[in-house]
């Protein structure tokens, strides 16, 4: 086929026009012909042009597959499952085109579309707001503005005003001594006497993170957390509470200067492991001391711990990263979060029980790994070159731990 031709049928592809029989047929001959996935891409949306968003689905996931990082081929699928009435696979897929291009028009109008449809007028608002900051002109945004304004639908509030860590930890003090208990500072943590007469350990960075996230005010937030402060009973010691609450946290080296007195021992890769009675609201570290009245030694709960912990694995859930945000995705994204929630995710990564989880997804493969959150650990394919350029720019919470690390066999290695 001669060139002019060729871009005559490209041409009517991209005003969304159908292609007869004759020029589909020449489309994909020359596409056969042709290295790279443009003229693939072509042939894919001239079938969902014609409603045959089916045949171009199975198109789409093997450009996807051959091209990973071709945003253009991430824009086509997307288009192709919103053909097919999945909004939210369509969704995850334009995430992944914003992971490999950050602030991508085309994938922020679509997000916004979506957006709009479900109500979520502030997530909307948003995209369009991205989209017009960087190209004023941009008329499918600026006509989707015009909409959102139509609909009689605000811009997002502004977000309510949060303390920063230090004004929050001096709120935290001021209470916990105002309500006759007893504190001090140690590092980063808190030292409070407890109900019990026991000193126990406040990870204060958690608490703060639970703040942050949450919607309450400062000072009610402070005043709800000084009142379950007051009521916590303390560390029991004895065996039987040992072995049913015991478990493994991972910590970065040198954490032992932030939780002085507590039980630990060197881990993988220059870690260190923690052990702390399970808690859902706080981080009790168990201290060393604590082992001879309840008749254990450091290796028996050590033993326990993990025994505990493999019995408790977390399911594994395909994420997208969105802005620096992680968010669940509804399908297979190269990305994944063991996430338990709990604090012990990233000790989860050394137990059999979880690492079968991970390989069902994965497969049976060296896994590169994130820790920068508690809340859960991310990982993704060693060979999923975007994928863990993604984890490389990510960045973390403040108690999480920094850096990347390599997971096979088992074995946890630092990169």
């Amino acid at each position: 086929m001669d060139p002019t031709s060729l871009e005559r049928i490209r041409r009517k592809v991209e005003a969304g026009e159908p292609l007869s029989d004759v020029e589909l047929e020449a489309l994909s001959t020359a596409a056969r012909n042709t290295p790279g996935p443009t003229l693939r891409l072509a042939v894919a949306h001239a079938l969902v042009n014609a409603g045959a968003e089916r045949e171009a689905l199975r198109l789409l996931e093997t450009l996807r597959r051959d091209f990973p990082q071709d945003v253009q081929v991430r824009l086509g699928l997307a288009r192709a499952l919103l053909g097919l009435e999945r909004p939210g696979d369509a969704e995850a897929v334009l995430r992944e085109a914003l992971v490999l291009n950050p602030g991508d028009p085309e994938a922020q109008k679509v997000l916004a579309v979506l957006a709009l449809r479900r109500g979520e007028h502030g997530r909307a608002w948003a995209y369009v707001a991205d989209v017009l900051r960087r190209d004023p002109f941009d008329e499918e945004a600026r006509l989707l503005e015009s909409e959102l304004d139509a609909a009689d639908v605000s811009p997002p509030p502004a977000p309510r005003v949060q303390a920063l860590r230090p004004e929050f930890t001096a709120a935290l003090v001021a209470a916990l001594h105002r309500a006759g208990v007893a504190c001090r500072r140690q590092g980063k943590d808190l030292l409070v006497k407890l109900a019990s007469g026991e000193v126990g350990r406040v990870d204060v960075a958690s608490l703060y993170a639970a703040y942050r996230d949450g919607s309450q005010e400062l000072g009610t937030y402070v005043r709800g957390l000084v009142a379950r402060l007051r009521e916590l009973s303390g560390l029991a010691v004895d065996a039987g509470t040992l072995e049913a609450r015991l478990r493994p946290v991972l910590r970065p080296g040198g954490f032992e200067t932030q939780a002085a007195g507590a039980l630990h021992r060197p881990g993988p890769a220059g870690l260190e492991v923690f052990y702390v009675l399970e808690d859902a609201e706080f981080v009790h570290y168990l201290p060393e001391d604590s082992l001879g009245p309840a008749g254990l030694s450091a290796e028996a709960v050590d033993a326990l711990a993990w025994r505990n912990l493999e019995a408790h694995p977390a399911p594994v859930r395909p994420v997208v990263l969105d802005e620096g945000q992680v968010v669940l995705a509804e399908t297979f994204s190269g990305l994944w979060a063991v996430a338990g929630g709990d604090g012990y995710d990233a000790a989860r990564l050394l137990t059999a029980e979880q690492r079968g989880r991970l390989v069902l997804h994965a497969g049976e493969v060296p896994l590169r790994v994130h820790l920068g959150w508690r809340e859960f650990a991310l990982v993704c394919r060693e060979s999923d070159a975007p994928a863990c350029e993604a984890l490389a720019r990510l960045g973390g919470a403040p108690d999480g731990i920094p850096g990347l690390f390599r997971l096979e066999g088992g074995t946890l290695t630092s990169l």
